[in-house]
């Protein structure tokens, strides 16, 4: 199950996004504003975030931002009153990975958080862990205990094959065939 933080002053709003969201098999955090985002950031893993973007304190662009800054690369969808593109265009500069203008589609909604939860998962589908140990596919590096350990690039694709797919079967062959040609 997906966590979803969902930061919004109005707390109509976010009680209405939260039940649909925790209805449609997501799990709905929530947040008045920035700030608390961010304690409850540093604190819990949440796999995406849904931010408005007029709030006290700390604003969506600024919570966008510090995210950016800090190196959380999981996806942000602001929802806000904004129309205007200059508005948008800040969103995506800052670093939202989609906006969309109230008042919302709660169906259309499901369906972009759907999409960049995909494009996120595909995204980090070259890292892969294992207990204490770190995949990673691109630089055919293991990492164990945050110790870099360079393996061959036959034995890590092995591995790397057979850890992708916990609970199937390859016989010898098609393993020699997708990884030896």
């Amino acid at each position: 199950m997906f966590d979803i933080l969902v930061v919004e002053d109005d707390e109509k709003q976010r009680k209405i996004i939260c039940t649909f969201l925790n209805r449609n098999g997501y799990h709905a955090i929530e947040a008045p504003d920035g700030k608390s985002a961010l304690e409850i950031i540093d604190k819990k893993y949440v796999d995406m975030i849904i931010s408005d973007i007029m709030m006290p304190g700390l604003d969506g662009y600024q919570l966008t931002e510090a995210l950016r800054n800090a190196q959380y690369k999981l996806p942000i969808l602001m929802v806000t009153a904004k129309s205007g593109y200059n508005d948008m265009e800040r969103g995506f500069l800052t670093g939202t990975d989609d906006y969309m203008v109230k008042p919302i589609d709660l169906k259309e909604l499901l369906l972009r958080i759907g999409a960049l939860l995909r494009r996120a998962r595909i995204i980090n589908e070259h890292k892969l862990s294992f207990g204490k140990t770190l995949f990673d596919y691109d630089s055919y590096t293991a990492y164990y205990c945050d110790r870099r350990n360079e393996l061959p690039q036959k034995e890590f694709l092995l591995i790397y094959k057979l850890l992708s797919y916990p609970n199937k079967i390859f016989t010898r062959q098609q393993l020699m065939d997708e990884i030896w040609g």
